[in-house]
């Protein structure tokens, strides 16, 4: 049996909200379509001296009701079509929930479990350096998702801060407490699941 698409996946859950709400079909195309989508190359040296280039998405749903939001995911099965479907209901969660963000996603096709920390972080630093024109406090903020850590978004908010030419806290969610980190955010997830 054939995987389900997500993206393919989406784009029927949106058809069928439209029709039955029957949204108006200039605001149904909208939402059918990323506002951006961008594919990088992110060449990184491994331990071992040589090159590998990883390829990275980042997926901008939607802005109409703020900023863009939403994780990175490490994975070997990333794909743009689960970055993109994960984009779009990443829209969706934050206007159910009435928070002032849009939905954004990004990902890394990589295998995290077998790469070294130091290999990691020259992916996550190369990553952020490659998408550090489309994201910032007031246009896209990237938080962590699976395989992603605290870890990881100290080292994407130190690249993008290096790169603007100040500090820059407010780049990034799920960062460590002591550089600017929410308290209870690690919980917050677990919390919200567990009540619903």
């Amino acid at each position: 049996m054939q995987a389900l698409n997500p993206w393919d996946n989406a784009l029927r859950q949106l058809d069928e909200a439209a029709s039955l709400m029957h949204l108006d079909e200039g605001i149904h195309e909208i939402l059918r379509t990323p506002k951006r989508v961008l594919t990088v190359s992110i060449p990184v040296r491994m331990d071992d001296g040589r090159v590998k280039v990883f390829i990275g998405h980042r997926v901008q749903h939607n802005d109409a009701r703020g900023p863009f939001k939403g994780g990175i995911r490490y994975h070997p099965a990333v794909t743009l079509d689960e970055v993109k479907a994960l984009a779009m209901w990443m829209t969706w969660k934050c206007a159910i929930v009435d928070v002032p963000f849009g939905g954004g996603k990004g990902g890394i096709v990589c295998d995290p479990k077998s790469m070294s920390e130091t290999e990691l972080e020259r992916l996550t630093r190369r990553y952020a350096y490659m998408i550090s024109d489309i994201v910032g406090p007031y246009v896209d903020i990237p938080a962590p998702d699976v395989y992603t850590s605290p870890r990881e978004m100290a080292w994407f908010m130190d690249t993008y801060s290096a790169l603007k030419g100040s500090i820059t806290p407010a780049v990034i969610t799920g960062k460590p407490i002591n550089i600017g980190g929410s308290q209870g955010r690690t919980e917050a997830t677990g919390l919200v699941q567990h009540m619903c």
